[in-house]
């Protein structure tokens, strides 16, 4: 490693690899696996996994595949495949070889079933659901045996081959691996390892009614794809006796060390994916890439950068022990970023006209400024100086109260790149509101402060004949509660909805380099924050631009 490298984090995961590899385990091989199930859009969480598995892999030479583990036909569907796989590949990561599903392996399952009805130890159950649940036992109590758990292996195989072909109703008999119903750990009493359901498969059509649990497809999808380390989160740790037990029982190519580690958990913010659904399907959101929601499509959409996310994930690092992360981290490193990549840019929310009383010349003059402080290969930007600015009502106060740095009347403000002006005359309507200030600029401050005096304040502008009507959309945290879906009042998590989420602002005036301006490129509306075009409802004749974050974090100042 050079001097200039940084050092990764020594975390468990990678210490557990680096010692396999010397001891030659797996012959030196590092294989991984990326196994989403596609019943919805990825989320902040999956980025963490995504960003460890590959990373991984690509650390120590290895290889990660991307497996959809679709076992469950009737909760997904081609768009969230498509979706999640360019999730993955935007996040800046290749899978090996072609995308897998667990799907292509669903004979090979099946085989495998057979012949662990042949060795006795799976069997037909034709219980209810409701009867399996109750003989399942607690915690505290053990299960009790089914009464087809004594079936011969003659008549198992003769019924698991009728529930094939098609012969049992859903729900009226499952498979169930012969494990011990007294086990401490209830994922051991006998588990349903297969189910009858009629359900038109993304993959395979209708060749299946039989559609093998989740537990069983992933420990064989692993062992078939020889997957080295099985690396998922902690509420698979219970799961990974039968995950070992399953392959302990068959034949396979080998055995994959599954190793847990703890999932992501943001405050301000829902990560299931039922709830996501919930939120999309009952419109409280626009659909699942609207840039309020933490899915990555969402956060794309919002502004984030592929790396800043990597960045997070690299943050919060790995551990075995649960915790909540701030959403602060998440926000700090997205500005981390944009402030060194995104050009500048200065857009004016609510304009209040401005006339240079002053001012001579027929045309309007042109600036150059930088597009970026500190990056020259950025290049420049060209605005434009006139008779005619507007700048921020926020930036004139006729009363201004203590500490006020801009606008004031005879005062004096420096407009960003350009001149420091004086307001001579307010100019009221019949309301009395403010509607134009008449001011005077002084021709010898381009580039210079202006001799004898000093001015302190320098606020954003744009020329009013060229400045171009775009819509401002300010995102906020979908949810104003620190645990939305974990409030110990007895609400729902749609209840702490944050109706500050969303405010669209239709009256902005923005700067002319604008124009130009493309989906998923950033930039600084000078003291502002930082914003994106948006990818969907922006056109050549409407420029929308979301708000990807503030310049600082407001949110904790204004929880207080």
């Amino acid at each position: 490693m050079s001097k200039s490298e940084p050092v990764k984090p020594a975390h468990f995961i990678r210490q557990i690899i680096s010692k396999d590899l010397d001891s030659g385990k797996n012959d030196g091989r590092v294989a991984t696996r990326f196994p989403p199930e596609p019943n919805g859009y990825l989320h902040v969480g999956h980025a963490k996994s995504i960003c460890l598995n590959f990373s991984m892999a690509e650390e120590f030479g290895g290889t990660c595949n991307l497996r959809f583990d679709d076992t469950n036909p009737e909760k997904e569907s081609q768009e969230y495949i498509e979706a999640i796989k360019r999730d993955v590949t935007w996040l800046g990561f290749e899978w090996h070889a072609d995308v897998r599903y667990a799907s292509d392996y669903f004979d090979r399952l099946y085989e495998f079933a057979v012949e662990l009805i042949k060795q006795h130890k799976a069997y037909v159950d034709e219980s209810t659901p409701e009867q399996i649940r109750a003989m399942r036992g607690t915690l505290t109590e053990p299960g009790q045996d089914s009464p087809y758990r004594s079936r011969t292996v003659e008549e198992n195989l003769q019924q698991f081959e009728r529930m094939r072909a098609g012969e049992f109703a859903d729900g009226s008999a499952v498979l169930r691996a012969r494990i011990d119903m007294a086990s401490p750990n209830i994922n051991m009493r006998d588990p349903v390892i297969y189910r009858v359901r009629r359900a038109h498969h993304h993959q395979t059509g209708d060749k299946w009614c039989v559609y093998p649990m989740y537990d069983y497809t992933h420990c064989l999808s692993d062992a078939l794809e020889e997957i080295t380390h099985s690396l998922c989160t902690l509420e698979f740790e219970d799961h990974r006796p039968l995950y070992d037990w399953v392959l302990d029982q068959l034949d396979v190519p080998c055995h994959p060390q599954q190793i847990e580690f703890a999932r992501l958990n943001l405050n301000y913010t829902v990560t299931s994916k039922r709830k996501l659904k919930q939120l999309v399907d009952e419109h409280h959101v626009s659909g699942w890439d609207d840039p309020r929601m933490p899915t990555i499509a969402g956060m794309r959409r919002r502004g984030y950068t592929p790396a800043s996310i990597r960045n997070f994930c690299e943050m919060i690092g790995v551990t075995k022990s649960e915790g909540v992360v701030d959403v602060s981290m998440l926000e700090f490193a997205i500005r981390d970023d944009l402030d060194k990549h995104a050009p500048r840019a200065m857009c004016v929310m609510h304009p209040l006209k401005v006339v240079i009383t002053n001012w001579n010349q027929v045309a309007e003059q042109s600036l150059t400024i930088p597009a970026h402080p500190k990056d020259e290969t950025l290049g420049s930007r060209e605005i434009f100086f006139g008779n005619t600015l507007y700048i921020d009502r926020s930036d004139f106060e006729e009363e201004p109260p203590k500490g006020f740095k801009r606008l004031i009347p005879g005062g004096e403000v420096r407009l960003r790149g350009a001149y420091v002006i004086r307001c001579d005359e307010v100019i009221k309507n019949e309301q009395g509101e403010v509607v134009e200030l008449r001011c005077s600029y002084d021709d010898q401050t381009l580039g210079k402060n202006p001799e004898g005096r000093k001015v302190k304040g320098v606020v954003h502008w744009v020329s009013a004949a060229k400045a171009l009507p775009v819509e401002v959309r300010l995102y906020d945290r979908l949810f104003n509660h620190e645990s939305p879906d974990a409030a110990k009042d007895g609400t729902d998590f749609v209840d702490h909805i944050n109706p500050d989420s969303l405010t669209v602002i239709t009256t902005a005036m923005a700067e002319p380099s604008l124009q130009n301006a493309k989906a998923e490129l950033p930039y600084q509306f000078e003291r502002e924050g930082y914003f994106v075009l948006d990818s969907e409802d922006a056109t050549a004749d409407k420029l929308v631009f979301n708000r990807t974050v503030t310049l600082r974090d407001t949110w904790a100042k204004s929880q207080k």
